[in-house]
């Protein structure tokens, strides 16, 4: 008879428990997902051509060449 009267005292406890750890888990995922396409962001930017200077015969034959 204890074991169930522990159970219904103890139940709402272990599912605000168990809802903080679902959530926790979830924020962890959002953060790493983010930070994740923060570093897509800067490598695309990055790569971005300069608007300013004009695209030459030079460089788009020879794309290797650091000069943008």
């Amino acid at each position: 008879m204890g074991i169930h009267y522990d159970y219904k005292s103890t139940r709402s406890a272990k599912l605000m428990e168990k809802q903080a750890k679902r959530e926790k888990k979830l924020a962890e995922k959002k953060a790493k997902r983010l930070a994740k396409e923060g570093l897509k962001k800067e490598d695309d930017s990055a790569k971005a051509l300069d608007t300013s200077k004009p695209i030459t015969l030079d460089f788009l034959t020879n794309p290797d060449k650091n000069d943008q």
